[in-house]
This record gives C-alpha cells, sequence and structure tokens, in this order.
C-alpha cells in the first residue's frame, strides 16, 4: 500500500475516474443497441447524432481509441442509412 499522502490522493482519484468512464462508456454501449434495435428510419436518423456525438466524446476523453471510435460512427451510419 502507498505510504505518502499524494499517492493515497492519486488511487482515490484513479478510482473516481474509473468508475466514471466505465458508467459513460456503459452509458454509450446501451445507446448503440438501442440504435441497433431501432426498426423505423426516422427515429434512428434522430438518435444517430446525440449517438455520434456520445462516441466522439468518449474518444476525446481517451475512453476508447479515435479508430474505434470511427469504426463505430461508420457503422452506425451505414446501418441507419439502409433502414
Amino acid at each position: 500500500m502507498a505510504n505518502h499522502k499524494s499517492a493515497l490522493k492519486r488511487i482515490r482519484r484513479n478510482e473516481a475516474a474509473r468508475l466514471r468512464n466505465r458508467y459513460q462508456h456503459k452509458t454509450v454501449r446501451t445507446a448503440i443497441k438501442k440504435l441497433r434495435g431501432e426498426e423505423s428510419k426516422e427515429e434512428a436518423e434522430k438518435q444517430l447524432p446525440s449517438v455520434i456525438g456520445m462516441i466522439d466524446k468518449l474518444a476525446k476523453r481517451n475512453i476508447i481509441h479515435t479508430n474505434k471510435a470511427s469504426n463505430l460512427k461508420s457503422k452506425l451510419t451505414r446501418l441507419v442509412a439502409q433502414l
């Protein structure tokens, strides 16, 4: 276990950030699943910009890799276009 005061604080902060990142990542995954399950094109087109914004935010904060974000956005856009 860490002995320095700054190391103890860093452990606390890392845990808080980890939980926040997990929550945000899970929220985006749920939104993606909801978009993929959408039947009507109109509803999917309404949801797509918000989901893409959420993905971009995760990539900007390094929660997911930039290339993964690009792949997800591309696949979701193609899916909505095919509806």
